[in-house]
């Protein structure tokens, strides 16, 4: 056999070495390339054929027959053509690039053939109908994955079989040897199944006989298919039978608009009957407003809370309409119509249900509280420890700071977090009623009280806690009972004398100062030490500055919540200008700005930035809410006056009315705030 060496280790070189050695015509014996890590150089290490960088070296050791020279480089033909002996055949590149372009085309012909097989094949197996065809020979060709399921043979059997010994009773040997096509039969199988078969003959393009093919279906597939057609009936029958008997008024329409149904409902509620309604465009109904029925069918999409009137007397209702769309295709939209009159009454029972809640239940936990400065971070940690003990807590801070956040936290990360959880603003309840709110009554004890008497707040909070707010404006009498609360874990009705026991846990907030309240003796030093086992200081916003960016992006994912917005956060440039203000008014007051920036913004704006900040926040607005002004002809008492009268008007600008909120910014108790209000007109001046 001939030696041979190739010079040139790339792809011409490697698939000439492929070739060579399925062909078995020549032996290579060495392989020869200046790149060591050439495709050529790894395959015939792995054949255990000599590699080399230098041909001169294999020319000087071996007896060459044929070398190929692959690198495609005419000067290293040349040098090789002229240092080769005699009798050595040398094949120039070209031959190699020849080579490997006809196997290139030859491997992506064979790929296209076999991904055309492949996807005839799976689109074959696809099919809910069985498939078999067979050649002249009557050998099974085509044997699709429903046939195998079918018959109960398996493909891999199948395939190069005859027919008959497969299937004694097929028909296709008479439809190959007729050349007739058999249509719509049925058949019994070997495996006792049923089927509807049709059987053709298959021709090539010169008419020539080359098989035949049957395509089935099992006729249990069809019997199935006839038991869903009843089923939907009945299901069509007990839907109908539903929406005739539901109190809620139904209206259907089709996909071109025209009423399809209606319910007894629906005629009670529009006063139409169904020959009003039936066939007719869908704004037959309505007497003011646009029908929902045609939005939906032209958008696809649902509406909820729409208000319109319907029928003849023009009732006010509410709809909610949605398509009714079935494989992608919209068939109509259906339409639930409410009185509005039932919707009141529900609301007014939802509010009511929402009071309830917002009473006994805690919404937030410690991951609602945002911020990493170093103030924040300790506040939180001593949060913490003090939800894991059942020591009463004292949290204390400016207005707006984040007491009753912490309050809820310390309640729900503490093993009574499933029990009720009972906020009490200290500052909301009258004098005269705060006792027997916190402590409830027994029948009797005053005019006007419920027969029976009525649990106070500290009985409903009972195993779980209880979150007194503004603890510094009660009163020095109920200061006393709370004590008794505190030391002796029980209570005492109004105009009872049983001592019912509590087991709640005391969680109290106050903006005051209370050490100087201890001293002009409007707050009991007793109770003081009571309820300051565990206190907590909330650093006000001023302090922990570098908090800004991050709680800006928590509240506006809020308020974009809160009002449809899709704000996505606020610029570097815009949260660096805001560390320059204080905030006063704390969380509260800066949420209340974002608030109003986020509803200026025009809807295409994504960011906060420094052009959308109010003018709130500049050093001259400041200025002007603390100037007063000044004359030689004003006493002291006056300007004080003045200035109180401003600051209370522009604060309740800015919490826009809320009082509460006013007097927690202001420091002062809601009592007290609304006889500043008086004594300036404030109030009177607010109406002109």
């Amino acid at each position: 056999m001939r030696t041979c060496m190739i010079v040139g280790a790339g792809k011409g070189g490697q698939a000439l070495l492929n070739i060579l050695r399925e062909t078995n015509m020549m032996n290579v014996i060495a392989i020869v390339d200046c790149n060591l890590d050439a495709p050529g150089i790894h395959t015939a290490r792995e054949a255990g054929i000599a590699v080399y960088s230098d041909w001169n070296v294999v020319l000087t050791r071996f007896e060459i027959d044929v070398i190929i020279e692959a690198t495609g480089n005419e000067s290293v033909f040349e040098e090789i053509r002229d240092k080769r002996e005699k009798h050595t055949v040398l094949i120039p590149g070209s031959v190699a690039n020849i080579v490997l372009n006809l196997i290139e085309e030859k491997e992506i012909l064979i790929d296209t053939l076999q991904h055309q097989s492949k996807q005839q094949e799976i689109i074959l197996d696809s099919t809910h109908d069985g498939m078999i065809a067979i050649n002249v020979d009557e050998e099974v060709t085509l044997f699709n994955r429903s046939a195998e399921k079918i018959t109960g043979i398996r493909k891999s059997q199948a395939r190069g079989k005859l027919i008959g010994s497969l299937m004694a009773s097929s028909m296709l040997p008479r439809v190959l040897s007729s050349g007739q096509p058999e249509v719509n039969q049925e058949q019994l199988l070997p495996n006792g199944r049923k089927i509807i078969t049709t059987r053709i003959p298959m021709f090539d393009e010169e008419g020539k006989r080359i098989g035949a093919l049957a395509v089935f279906k099992d006729m249990t597939a069809i019997e199935e298919m006839a038991q869903e057609v009843t089923n939907l009936k009945s299901i069509q029958s007990m839907l109908e039978a539903i929406i005739q008997s539901s109190d809620e008024a139904i209206s259907v329409v089709d996909g071109d608009g025209k009423g399809l149904m209606i319910n007894p409902a629906y005629t009670r509620l529009t006063g139409l009957e169904r020959d009003e309604v039936i066939g007719k465009p869908a704004t037959t109904d309505i007497s003011e407003g646009e029908s929902m029925h045609m939005r939906v069918l032209r958008t696809r999409k649902p509406v909820r809370g729409a208000q319109m009137k319907v029928g003849p007397s023009k009732r006010e209702v509410v709809v909610n309409v949605s398509p009714v769309i079935v494989d992608g295709r919209l068939k109509g939209s259906v339409g639930v119509i409410h009185d509005i009159s039932e919707l009141h009454s529900l609301n007014n029972q939802l509010q009511r249900a929402r009071q309830i809640i917002r009473t006994l239940e805690a919404k937030y936990s410690f991951e609602d509280i945002i911020g990493n400065s170093e103030e924040m971070t300790f506040s939180i940690q001593q949060a913490k420890l003090a939800a894991s003990t059942p020591a009463t807590v004292l949290l204390r801070g400016e207005s707006g700071t984040g007491k009753e956040l912490f309050a809820h936290a310390i309640h729900n990360a503490s093993d009574r977090k499933y029990n009720k959880f009972v906020r009490v603003n200290c500052a909301a309840i009258s004098e005269s009623l705060f006792e027997s709110e916190l402590f409830g009554y027994e029948e009797g004890a005053f005019s006007g009280a419920k027969q029976g008497g009525k649990r106070g707040l500290f009985e409903e909070a009972n195993g779980g806690s209880i979150f007194l707010d503004e603890i510094g404006e009660i009163s020095l009498t109920t200061q006393v009972k709370l004590l008794r609360v505190l030391q002796e874990r029980e209570i005492v009705r109004v105009g009872g004398s049983k001592p019912i026991s509590i087991n709640v846990r005391v969680i109290a907030a106050t903006n005051a100062k209370l050490e100087k309240r201890i001293m002009d003796g409007s707050f009991r030093e007793d109770l003081y030490y009571r309820l300051n086992r565990l206190p907590i200081q909330i650093a006000p916003l001023k302090q922990r500055k570098e908090d800004i960016a991050a709680l800006a992006n928590h509240l506006i994912t809020k308020i974009n919540q809160d009002y449809g917005r899709n704000v996505e956060g606020i610029t570097p440039a815009a949260a660096e200008y805001l560390k320059e203000y204080d905030w006063p008014g704390n969380v509260r007051e800066f949420e209340n700005v974002l608030g109003r920036i986020v509803i200026h913004m025009d809807s295409s704006e994504s960011m906060i930035d420094l052009h959308h900040i109010p003018s709130l926040l500049s050093e001259q607005k400041d200025a002007e809410i603390l100037s007063v002004e000044r004359t030689p002809e004003k006493t002291l008492s006056q300007l004080v006056d003045e200035f109180e009268k401003k600051t209370i008007s522009q604060t309740l600008e800015l919490y826009d009315g809320n009082k509460t909120a006013t007097a927690r910014a202001l420091g002062v108790s809601l009592r007290n705030l609304y006889y500043k209000m008086e004594k300036h007109g404030i109030e009177k001046s607010s109406m002109q």
